[in-house]
């Protein structure tokens, strides 16, 4: 029996030497203009938020350099006596934003769990269109709502709330007495609680979607080995969910929070002016920086005018400072870091 010899394949010999191929990173074709394009838009988005900042501060400028710290210091703002400060403005600002940051987060917080967790698959489309509604109403309705319906309850709220809590400085009325018989009311409306509850109500969706989009990217196979070692539904969310959309919860809060310090025409409708440093939020009375402008922007004289603008450019500061931040701590606790323990 003889053996056939095995055939060989064509190819280079020993003696070949195969030039390595070059690999470029470079975009071409489709790619190149998505990336152009990309970093077109990005670019513009950066000039115009830069050039608003830029236009703010300039147009303020005369502002601070003829009041110089006392713009930042000063409450009252009183334009015939030449007295012009942003710190009661700027207090209240952060109040109703932190009031309204304490309502609105755990409503979100829960609202999202409810929705990626517990909601029926039936049901969890249509629960996720009202959140997404909710959103598109505008300001107005919402301050609306809550000068005409909130309103009246929030103060009898208030009124629990200082006959319970009244020994905690910031649930203090002065010179009113929650346990007469017919409480004066209209030393508990139009306060900053009332306003921060109606923009509690308008910062809730995004917060809301944010979270919920978050959570619903938590990998099905570690909620169902949770799950097979025998935790409960909650022990699953505690120990998986939450620490997988650390990040968005982070974020959603801070988006939230930089829509709450900007809102204007909701608080205008609620909140009664005045100009002082108010720590007592159930209070009537107290202004934000958003609402100071949008009161005296269509009255305002020209020195006025400039003041107005470097409230502004601080407010612009704040909602930049607080995005940052919110970026920062994004970036450092990444969703699903916390699942591989």
């Amino acid at each position: 029996m003889t053996t056939q010899p095995v055939p060989t394949l064509p190819g280079p010999s020993a003696s070949t030497e195969v030039a390595p191929r070059k690999i470029s990173r470079k975009a071409a074709g489709v790619d190149a203009v998505f990336v152009h394009s990309a970093r077109m838009v990005g670019a513009t988005v950066l000039v115009i938020t830069g050039g608003v900042g830029l236009f703010l501060g300039w147009q303020g400028y005369p502002t601070v350099k003829h009041y110089g710290l006392a713009f930042f210091t000063e409450v009252s703002w009183q334009p015939d006596n030449d007295v012009l400060g942003i710190a009661g403005v700027l207090t209240g600002t952060v109040e109703v934003a932190l009031v309204a940051m304490t309502i609105s987060f755990p409503l979100a917080l829960l609202t999202a769990l409810y929705i990626s967790e517990y909601a029926p698959a039936r049901l969890r489309a249509t629960l996720v269109s009202l959140v997404d509604l909710m959103a598109a109403i505008p300001s107005i309705i919402w301050g609306l709502w809550g000068f005409f319906l909130i309103m009246p309850h929030a103060a009898q709220l208030a009124i629990w709330l200082q006959r319970h809590l009244g020994w905690i400085p910031i649930f203090e009325v002065k010179d009113t007495d929650p346990n007469a018989a017919i409480p004066d009311l209209t030393r508990y409306a139009a306060s900053m609680f009332c306003a921060g509850i109606a923009v509690a109500m308008m910062v809730l969706p995004m917060s809301c979607a944010v979270m919920r989009q978050v959570f619903s990217q938590t990998p099905q196979g570690e909620k169902e080995a949770a799950l097979a070692l025998g935790a409960t539904r909650w022990g699953m969310i505690r120990a998986v969910v939450l620490p997988f959309g650390r990040g968005g919860i982070i974020g959603g809060t801070m988006l939230g929070l930089g829509r709450a310090l900007g809102e204007t025409i909701a608080v205008l409708l609620i909140l009664s002016p005045s100009f002082e440093i108010k720590p007592r939020v159930l209070e009537v009375g107290g202004n934000t920086v958003s609402a100071l402008i949008a009161g005296r922007f269509g009255d305002a004289s020209k020195s006025q005018l400039s003041a107005l603008l470097a409230a502004g450019f601080v407010l612009f500061l704040l909602t930049l400072l607080v995005n940052t931040l919110a970026a920062v701590v994004v970036n450092r606790s990444r969703s699903g870091a916390g699942t591989d323990a």
